[in-house]
Parts: structure tokens; C-alpha cells; sequence
């Protein structure tokens, strides 16, 4: 068991997480957002689990053997019930702080039916498949299932895997450029770009941080708080 001030990047790279040192460097933002919510009871959700997945075209079925950033996400958070999402199973893990949840991300419907019953959230991470339709999916459906003050965060804009991404999508993170440029959404598809209006009078923050958070790279994770 960690002490409650070891770092979150420490744990990741304990962990083996790509969130920590060796690639991304997320830790070092999550730290300075989740430090203060480390002894409380919160609810935390993070939806992709495990690299390798069909993002990469590999079989939805494969076989699952650990979960980086859950291990490392239960040791920060000590009395935080985690919940996991991924398209493969990850059912093999037990904790009595952590619900996993199957879920194929790429029909609305099935986003809708896995989180009809759940209570609101305190954080929700999207690391999944990184396709754009799945990314806007995702949010349009859980950030409504946020508590007032809860962190929605969407991870890795910059890349968008082959076997998922729709020709002609508008990206998540020209999606949400277009809002903190204009204040309104701009989406290749209306219907879209109206709901995603309709959600934003509930933003209390919008932020968009570039790859190793350098001012020249592309856009790399969004993080976004609602009031």
C-alpha cells in the first residue's frame, strides 16, 4: 500500500501505466487534479483497460492478463470504487472496489444500455479504442452522468485507429477547438454538433493540453469540468 502523498506518476510506473514517465506524462496533470480527492469516497471510471485491443486490430477476445492503470488508480485512491470498461474481458479481476464492465463502444446503444442504472461519477477517463465517433459517443451519453465539480477526461486526440475511424469525421479535438474558439460546436454531422451545444452550458472549464505538453505538438488529451 502506497502513502497517500506518493506521487501518481510513482504509482504508474510501478504499475507499468503509459500515463506515467516512460511515454505521456498524464500523471503529472492528474496528480495536481486528483490530490485532493485521494481520501474521499468518490466514484472513478475509466473506459479502455489494456493496450492491444481491436484499436490496434487485434481480437476483441484476446486474452487479458493485467490492468495497469486500475491496479495503479486503487492504490491512489483508497476508498474510491473504480470501474473499468474495455470491448474485452476483464472480468478475471477482482477487487471489492472495482466493477468491470463489457462493452462494445462502437454503437451508441450499447453505451446507453451499460450505464442506464449507474450512480453519477466524480471522474471519468476515456483512454478506450480512441475512435472520434466512439470519443463523442462516450460523452455525450456519461458527461450527464458527472457530478457538479466532476473531471471528464479524454485521452491520446492525436492519433485515431484505422479498423474504427469514420472518413469524414470531425476529430474530438477540432470538435472541441471549434468551442473554445466560437462557443459553439462545428461538427461534419449537425445533429451532433447540437447536442454537444446543448451539453455546454453545464462546462464550468474546457481545456486542451498538446502531447508531453508542448505549446508546438498536437493536441493530445482534453480535460473538461462540469459546474
Amino acid at each position: 500500500m502506497s502513502s497517500i502523498s506518493e506521487n501518481l506518476t510513482t504509482l504508474a510506473d510501478k504499475y507499468g501505466s503509459d500515463k506515467g514517465s516512460t511515454k505521456h506524462r498524464y500523471t503529472e496533470l492528474y496528480h495536481l487534479l486528483f490530490n485532493p480527492l485521494r481520501e474521499r469516497e468518490i466514484r472513478f471510471l475509466e473506459m479502455g483497460l489494456l493496450i492491444g485491443g481491436p484499436e490496434l486490430g487485434h481480437d476483441a477476445g484476446r486474452k487479458t492478463a493485467d490492468l495497469p492503470s486500475i491496479r495503479m488508480w486503487l492504490e491512489y485512491f483508497p476508498k474510491a470504487h473504480v470501474t473499468g470498461l474495455d470491448i474485452s474481458d476483464f472480468s478475471w479481476f477482482s477487487d471489492p472496489r472495482f466493477t468491470f464492465k463489457q462493452c462494445d463502444m462502437d454503437k451508441r446503444e450499447n453505451i446507453v444500455a451499460a450505464f442506464a442504472d449507474e450512480a453519477p461519477y466524480d471522474v471519468i477517463i476515456d483512454d478506450a479504442s480512441h475512435a472520434s465517433h466512439h470519443q463523442q459517443y462516450a460523452f455525450l451519453e456519461l458527461f450527464p452522468k458527472l457530478k457538479p465539480g466532476g473531471i471528464y477526461i479524454i485521452e491520446d486526440l492525436r492519433w485515431q485507429p484505422e479498423p474504427y475511424e469514420r472518413k469524414g469525421i470531425t476529430k474530438t479535438a477540432a470538435l472541441f477547438q471549434s468551442w473554445l474558439h466560437g462557443r459553439k460546436f462545428t461538427h461534419s454531422d449537425p445533429a451532433l454538433a447540437a447536442e454537444f451545444d446543448a451539453l455546454s452550458a453545464e462546462f464550468s472549464g474546457v481545456f486542451v493540453h498538446q502531447a508531453l505538453f508542448q505549446k508546438k505538438r498536437r493536441d493530445q488529451v482534453l480535460v473538461v469540468q462540469k459546474k
